[in-house]
């Protein structure tokens, strides 16, 4: 099938179109759907224009959309970026969530598109497992959970990271994939991607708890060897830069 993605740059969504790719799938074009309101419960927030950058390093279509954040506005957002794309269906990533699964299937179903959700319902310490064996590499850009303090914010999800988010939940109960909100995800190199990512300049903010890592100008920057999952976050910071971003709205584009 022909597919478009919806794709925030976390994780979950990058690894959901490689997946899909995987599969067979073409996938020419990613979807970026942006809330106004950072409290949305359909779609991630965090650095949202750094995404344009990921659309270029993947050789991808991007069509963004804007929306309110309310529940009425991602639906709406979600309907307008959806609509006349030449496309058969709809790559999510969508893990354990029931209310992202109904709201986009309620959207993808009227406008006659089929869902591909290559990790619903899947084990997370699988998913975070196979994440890791695949290339997929992102740090964390938000915290918002008992255990993930401010030392989280940039830090790497590699092999380490993941079995210290395992003794967390052990304590807490949180998902180790964040799929409770716990933290977001920025993903910084895939297979996908020609050229890895490079956070140049970045600023913390923190209150209460918890907080997000600001991205303020990123880069694609030459490859310098293969990722295996292991590597500290510091790899993806300031490297001689090839293409760069800073703080602009990204541009819309059609698909098909």
């Amino acid at each position: 099938m022909i597919l478009a993605s919806l794709y925030s740059g976390g994780k979950d969504s990058a690894f959901s179109l490689y997946l899909a790719e995987q599969m067979g799938h073409e996938v020419p074009c990613i979807v970026n759907i942006m809330p106004e309101d950072e409290a949305s419960w359909i779609f991630h927030t965090p650095n949202l224009g750094v995404v344009p950058l990921m659309a270029e390093s993947m050789g991808k279509r991007l069509i963004t959309a804007p929306s309110t954040g309310s529940e009425e506005g991602d639906m709406a957002g979600l309907r307008n970026a959806l609509e006349g794309l030449d496309v058969d269906g709809v790559v999510t990533g969508a893990i354990w969530s029931d209310y992202q699964w109904d709201r986009m299937n309620l959207v993808c179903g009227d406008l006659g598109l089929k869902v591909v959700s290559p990790l619903w319902r899947k084990d997370q310490d699988m998913v975070m497992d196979e994440l890791l064996a695949s290339g997929i590499r992102a740090i964390i850009v938000g915290c918002y959970a008992e255990g993930l303090g401010e030392e989280w914010l940039g830090r790497e999800i590699d092999r380490s990271a993941a079995e210290e988010l395992r003794r967390i939940r052990a304590k807490t109960g949180i998902s180790i994939l964040g799929e409770g909100g716990e933290y977001e995800s920025l993903t910084i190199d895939s297979p996908l991607y020609r050229l890895p990512l490079s956070i140049d300049s970045s600023r913390r903010e923190w209150s209460r708890g918890g907080g997000t890592l600001r991205v303020e100008s990123a880069s694609l920057v030459p490859r310098t060897g293969p990722s295996d999952g292991t590597s500290g976050a510091s790899a993806c910071w300031r490297r001689p830069r090839s293409r760069t971003w800073t703080s602009r709205p990204p541009r819309t584009s059609a698909c098909g």
